[in-house]
């Protein structure tokens, strides 16, 4: 998991989301506050809005979209203390690249687990 995570506003451009994650160098952004703009699940405040949904969004030519109106419905929630191993079971079982890292759907986030995340613990040999 990285150190930190890189979050923005559910109002936020897209083009201002592609700005960050083109200048951190990341593919997934946390996005803060998507309950009350998007199709999230209700009570969950946190959506997370991938590369692919930004690739997706221009396909659409929907670049004047917000964050909130792309990120949500598909976040998915990691607890800090399961294991790596469940961490792949929820990628796989939901078909996503990263999981929020988070003792709670509502809690504020600590962090964000990717699939590269896991290929370095398994090229290392550790699980």
């Amino acid at each position: 998991m990285r150190a930190g995570i890189i979050s923005c506003s559910a109002g936020m451009s897209v083009r201002a989301v592609a700005d960050m994650m083109a200048s951190y160098h990341v593919h997934a952004i946390v996005v803060e506050g998507v309950d009350s703009e998007s199709n999230a699940r209700p009570g969950q405040p946190w959506g997370i809005l991938s590369d692919i949904e930004l690739v997706g969004a221009a396909a659409r030519g929907k670049l004047h979209a917000t964050a909130a109106e792309l990120a949500g419905a598909n976040a998915v929630f990691i607890d800090p203390a399961e294991p790596l191993k469940r961490a792949a079971e929820l990628m796989s079982e939901h078909g996503v690249s990263h999981l929020i890292v988070s003792t709670a759907p509502t809690a504020r986030p600590v962090g964000i687990l990717s699939t590269l995340d896991l290929a370095v613990v398994l090229a290392w040999g550790r699980d």
